[in-house]
């Protein structure tokens, strides 16, 4: 017969050690269908004849310029999670249900893995990619415009987050046709994700609650409780 302490403690939360095989395979998942985009644009790129790293070049002076040039997205970003107007609510409740529960778990060493997977995977497809053939054939502006709606349609969670993933489409394609160099847009794009998630995540705190990453966050939790 079970005692009662038994009892007790299965109604414990579980430890967070004892949910790394799931947090794992979200980082994994996340991770190589994030970084999987690179070999892709890289196979586009053979048949059609262009080299998504083209416009690419290691220069440290534009490495740290997208990292700086991640400030004005990651301000707007939070500005919009705090105070969202509208439809926008739709972008501050995906983040509280769906995306930070998923990764409620997560390190430092997490995060910039998932930070260099989308900088280097997403600017290879879109602004290594599409953008430079698209501007081949139309020109710049309209090659950016129209490399940021396929890049926000391809983040279809909804209506208000498209308009979200587009206004950062058309500045990371800005940011690269400026620069004149992809590593540029790689460490705004990788930055911005990195520094984003870090601070909602409050990976600051070493008293943060730790989650099974599958459970939502509890119905009364917002982003703004952890302030």
């Amino acid at each position: 017969m079970q005692d009662r302490d038994d009892f007790d403690h299965a109604d414990e939360e579980p430890h967070p050690e004892g949910d790394a095989p799931g947090h794992d395979l979200i980082i994994v998942l996340g991770v190589f269908g994030e970084g999987g985009l690179a070999p892709l644009a890289v196979l586009l790129g053979w048949f059609l004849s262009w080299s998504p790293l083209r416009d690419f070049s290691w220069d440290l002076g534009a490495a740290l310029l997208g990292a700086v040039l991640a400030v004005p997205p990651l301000v707007a970003m939070l500005t919009l999670l705090r105070h969202p107007f509208g439809r926008f609510v739709q972008v501050k409740r995906f983040f509280e249900d769906e995306l930070l529960p998923l990764l409620n778990n997560s390190r430092w060493g997490d995060l910039v893995l998932i930070a260099i997977a989308t900088g280097v995977g997403e600017e290879m497809l879109f602004r290594g990619l599409f953008q430079p053939i698209l501007a081949s054939e139309l020109g710049t502006p309209a090659a950016v415009l129209l490399t940021s709606i396929i890049f926000a349609a391809l983040h279809p969670i909804s209506i208000p987050y498209f308009y979200v993933m587009l206004a950062l489409g058309v500045y990371l394609g800005t940011v690269c046709v400026f620069s004149g160099n992809l590593l540029t847009s790689m460490t705004c794009h990788g930055a911005y994700n990195f520094l984003l998630l870090a601070r909602l995540l409050r990976l600051h705190d070493p008293n943060r609650p730790m989650r099974n990453p599958i459970e939502a966050l509890d119905s009364d939790q917002s982003i703004d409780d952890h302030d």
